[in-house]
């Protein structure tokens, strides 16, 4: 539907606010400053939460980081219109705090030092320190710092960063020192990464770590059980392949256990090993000798055709210890010293 010249002239509206211009087309729904469209936000309401949005979304951290790589990179856009326009830095850095002042950013002092590459800028009622204001944070924002690092950075056509410095006298005012640096966003986008690698292979070496505890004590318990055949009858098999850890944890348990069950013969059934080497020999060697200071006989069993070569090979010697081929017949043994038999059922 078209307009008439009046309606058309209401809908538009220009303003010059210290050499800034702003411009409405409400038919149009447009809103510009400096011939640019821009759209407003109430700071302490809606601008607030999509900023905690963010910052919910993504963690505190990377949100800081976001929020510190955006406005490193408008701050780019900014310096880029005024090299192609202004071209000189000087006059640039005195005509930017008039921008900034008219579009809601804070009332912004900058002291340049052009042969030294350094500014000192000065910001107070920014819209970011009344967020932080609002949430009652401590925590400063990260996106004004960027911002003037990046602007700087385009200017000086150098790498740009900032130092936060300390302002107890005036707390709702943002002091910022911009000099060359080698810290760039990028570089502070592969920290972060980094760090939270790290964090995640700590989280993953804490539950390895958890697991394989968990995991030891269970091998532990199960390994190497005393098992009570009668009152004076226990039995020990050994299962798989004893290092110096688990050899140790088993002469720790028998060491421990064996007293508590008053037996007169101990049966250590070696069936579950395969092969065998020094440091097993020694501590089956401790085991007896274990037993014997408890007053308990140690009966050798299952030793396999294969084991029995490799002892013999290697001459092991297995201390004072009486060999069976199996457990039945070491029972029935222990049973025949204690002046027992055992019945066999019959067919």
């Amino acid at each position: 539907m078209k307009q008439s010249p009046n309606e058309l002239m209401d809908s538009q509206k220009s303003v010059d606010v210290n050499g800034s211009s702003f411009h409405w087309d409400t038919a149009k729904g447009i809103f510009q400053f400096e011939g640019e469209d821009v759209m407003l936000f109430w700071i302490d309401s809606a601008f607030k939460v999509f900023l905690e949005s963010i910052e919910e979304i993504t963690g505190e951290g990377t949100a800081d980081l976001v929020f510190e790589t955006a406005g490193y990179r408008t701050g780019l856009i900014v310096s880029d219109f005024y090299i192609r326009t202004i071209k000189d830095i000087e006059i640039s850095a005195e005509s930017l705090p008039n921008i900034y002042a008219s579009a809601g950013w804070g009332k912004t002092y900058i002291e340049l030092d052009v042969e030294k590459k350094e500014a000192i800028i000065t910001i107070t009622n920014s819209w970011e320190t009344k967020i932080k204001k609002a949430q009652n944070s401590e925590r400063m924002g990260r996106f004004l710092p960027g911002h003037w690092a990046g602007v700087f950075t385009g200017l000086f056509q150098t790498n740009m960063w900032f130092e936060v410095l300390e302002n107890k006298s005036e707390p709702n005012t943002l002091a910022l020192k911009i000099t060359e640096s080698h810290i760039t966003p990028k570089d502070n986008i592969r920290d972060l990464v980094h760090r939270e690698e790290q964090h995640e292979i700590m989280k993953l070496e804490a539950m390895v770590e958890d697991r394989t505890r968990e995991l030891t004590d269970l091998i532990r318990e199960i390994s190497s059980p005393i098992i009570p055949v009668t009152d004076h009858i226990v039995v020990i098999p050994l299962i798989g392949k004893y290092n110096e850890l688990r050899s140790k944890d088993m002469l720790e348990h028998t060491l421990t256990s064996l007293p508590q069950h008053r037996a007169k013969f101990v049966i250590l059934d070696l069936t579950g090993i395969k092969s065998i080497d020094s440091e097993m020999v020694d501590m089956l060697n401790k085991l007896v000798s274990s037993a014997r200071l408890f007053g308990m006989e140690t009966l050798l069993v299952g030793i396999s055709p294969e084991l029995s070569m490799e002892i013999t090979k290697h001459q092991y010697s297995l201390g004072e210890s009486t060999y069976f081929r199996n457990l039945k017949h070491a029972i029935h043994f222990a049973f025949a010293k204690e002046g027992m038999l055992i019945q066999e059922p019959s067919k």
